[in-house]
């Protein structure tokens, strides 16, 4: 099976430049839509602007759904300092250390945008004492507009107000040998898998084995992304990110493949499926467990949805951060994808 990794590249490096952060699905969904209809799909929303793909399977009596999260680690302001700085509440888990000094956009409500910067309190190791000690956190963390204001007025008169959203740039790379240094590889490095082995279908006029439900949600980062599923869906595959680190087989060249997580074991049989297909496929791969990790997948499940439910992807360095993967990883995951979608 012969992947296009160029596509996959160039898929992620289209997609990470799209802001998504937690909840905002403004922009990225008419990027989906374009997607869709290069490969003759359409899109359907559900009321929390889920995405919906749907390939219809040689056999249409049973349902399968394959998920990739839209949404990024992200910012909201909290409040205005009365030396114009503005104050931050995160959007999903991520690191507010790793975010330090990293270009930032704010997007106000009626559609201005403002580039600043992200700096601790304690900025300076030449004036502050504790700047390489002060924990970051929403009260020691601020934003500094690239604008010359020095009060709350001054912002407020730029239109910037408490919940606007907040986008930090992916500080995307992409090296000669092979390997993704940005943010949100988690997860849009496995939405351009998807669409990979979606491509492979097309190109090759193969069809999956079942109908499948492609599903692209803009809460997962918070833990309620697919919660909302038809009902005839039998199985749940979450395509995220691998992790890397003690205990873990997985590397950046392997397509993962999660059989537990901080929420309790994907299905036995399901994820026993997936391993046996990479084998056939020569895809390599990993078996892990993680402790601090959850997915879509699991989301659900609370939900209340009846399913079976799986989790691959390629395992990436430093999640939630400035990540990086390998291309070998996005390409494994999406061969393993491809499989699964043929055999069923």
């Amino acid at each position: 099976m012969k992947i296009d990794t160029n596509y996959i590249a160039d898929m992620f490096l289209k997609l990470v430049q799209v802001p998504s952060p937690v909840g905002y699905y403004s922009e990225l969904n008419p990027v989906l839509e374009d997607i869709a209809r290069e490969f003759s799909l359409t899109v359907q929303y559900d009321n929390k602007k889920t995405a919906f793909m749907k390939l219809e399977g040689e056999n249409t009596d049973k349902t399968v759904a394959v998920c990739a999260h839209c949404d990024t680690l992200g910012l909201m302001v909290r409040s205005i300092d009365g030396d114009g700085m503005l104050k931050i509440r995160k959007l999903g888990g991520g690191c507010l250390a790793n975010m330090e000094n990293e270009s930032v956009t704010v997007r106000t409500r009626d559609g201005r945008t403002y580039t600043g910067m992200l700096i601790c309190r304690s900025h300076s190791v030449h004036v502050f004492p504790d700047t390489h000690t002060l924990e970051r956190n929403e009260d020691t963390v601020r934003i500094i507009l690239d604008e010359n204001v020095h009060s709350k007025e001054e912002v407020e008169a730029l239109g910037i107000q408490n919940g606007d959203i907040v986008f930090v740039d992916p500080h995307c790379e992409y090296t000669k040998t092979g390997y993704l240094k940005s943010r949100f590889i988690d997860d849009k490095g496995c939405m351009a898998s998807c669409f990979a082995a979606i491509k492979y279908l097309k190109d090759n006029n193969l069809k999956p084995k079942y109908n499948v439900l492609f599903v692209f949600p803009y809460y997962e980062e918070v833990g309620m992304g697919a919660t909302y599923l038809l009902e005839e869906v039998e199985e749940f595959l979450a395509v995220d990110i691998g992790l890397i680190g003690p205990d873990c087989a997985g590397n950046e060249h392997s397509v993962s493949i999660c059989a537990k997580d901080a929420v309790g074991p994907y299905d036995y049989e399901f994820t026993s499926k997936l391993a046996e297909y990479a084998k056939q496929e020569g895809c390599k791969y990993a078996i892990d467990t993680y402790f601090s990790y959850g997915s879509d997948a699991n989301s659900s499940i609370k939900a209340g949805n009846n399913m079976r439910i799986a989790n691959i992807g390629p395992a990436v360095y430093s999640t939630h951060g400035r990540e990086r993967a390998h291309i070998d990883g996005l390409e494994n995951t999406a061969k393993l994808l491809a499989a699964y979608l043929l055999k069923g």
